[in-house]
């Protein structure tokens, strides 16, 4: 269950400052960690994270209890770019940067069935 986010106005290495943070944690702990870290980042992230999460108990009726955010990514987007009068007649360019970021839950118990398929087959 995923959900995607496209051309979110910030620069892509601030906002994988954050998505670092979260990667591999529960839902519900990612969720509290986005609503005490003061970074300008965590709300798309937390909005895209509850989408994900909305996403999985209603399409798949999943327990929001068991997910974890199997896969967290930050892409970069395109540059908005904007002039900014200046003296003389004269202009400035200003590049807003976007960034696409992905976010990608999965159910704890289908990790362990997984890890036990893998293990009758390894040996």
């Amino acid at each position: 269950v995923y959900a995607l986010g496209q051309y979110i106005p910030m620069s892509a290495h601030k906002a994988q400052r954050v998505i670092d943070q979260i990667r591999g944690r529960f839902y519900e702990e990612a969720l509290m960690i986005l609503e005490l870290m003061p970074y300008r980042a965590c709300y798309p992230i937390f909005k895209l994270i509850y989408s994900a999460g909305a996403n999985a108990s209603h399409n798949k009726s999943l327990n929001t209890g068991t997910l974890f955010i199997s896969k967290a990514e930050v892409h970069k987007g395109t540059n908005m770019k904007k002039l900014k009068p200046r003296a003389r007649g004269r202009s400035y360019l200003i590049k807003r940067p976007t960034c696409h970021i992905t976010i990608v839950l999965a159910d704890v118990a289908y990790l362990n069935a997984f890890r036990e398929s893998i293990r009758t087959f390894s040996k």
